[in-house]
């Protein structure tokens, strides 16, 4: 199984690199722009990780895009964010997001759900 980690801040990606590798294969690009150029050239991840605040392209454009997109639509995607308003947890949950967790985070429960989207998948 394949995830993406898309986030700007290398620590975070690494962090959840090294948790989600034990049991997955985990790629991260650093924004929304080379998550979708990475995808276009056919790597197709099994599940996506997206922070929202990166540049180039943010979170809520690569969600978009990607449930845009008749090839990626089925992918399931979780939210990892700092930003805890109810206003971007809608807009990411209208957007297509599956899920959305806020930073600091329980790596345990980062696991439960990404396993839990994994089987509905």
């Amino acid at each position: 199984m394949k995830i993406l980690v898309v986030d700007d801040k290398q620590s975070l990606s690494e962090l959840v690199s090294q948790f989600l590798g034990q049991s997955y294969n985990v790629s991260t690009k650093e924004d929304g722009l080379a998550a979708l150029a990475w995808m276009q050239e056919g790597n197709i991840p099994d599940l996506i990780i997206t922070d929202l605040e990166m540049p180039n392209m943010d979170g809520f454009g690569l969600i978009q895009k990607v449930k845009e997109s008749g090839y990626f639509s089925n992918i399931p995607i979780i939210v990892l964010s700092c930003r805890d308003s109810s206003s971007d947890r809608i807009e990411c949950l209208r957007l297509g997001a599956d899920d959305y967790l806020v930073k600091p985070f329980n790596p345990e429960e980062l696991l439960i759900r990404v396993e839990k989207l994994l089987i509905r998948a």
